[in-house]
């Protein structure tokens, strides 16, 4: 990724090897990085991330349907809080 600066702090649109321009390579990558910052601190806090569970269901179990994002939630809220189940302490 080529980035070019006019002097006034501002990145010049540069064409890259794939014909996209690098404000446009740099949006991607930006807005990758962003939701890959989202996924961590959301793990870091225990915040179920429904996102990343429809996209292991698709990927790993087409054939099961995958819970609607309010199911989600409610069996991610029971299985932190079950004394029973999975705890980390």
């Amino acid at each position: 990724m080529k980035t070019i600066f006019n002097g006034k702090l501002a990145a010049v649109p540069v064409q890259t090897a794939n014909g996209r321009s690098g404000s446009t390579v740099l949006a991607t990558r930006l807005s990758e990085l962003a939701r890959t910052m989202r996924g961590a601190c959301r793990q870091m806090f225990g915040i179920p991330d429904y996102e990343r569970y429809a996209e292991h269901m698709a990927s790993h179990h087409p054939c099961d349907p995958p819970l609607s994002r309010r199911e989600f939630f409610i069996v991610s809220i029971d299985r932190k809080s079950c004394r029973n189940g999975p705890r980390c302490c």
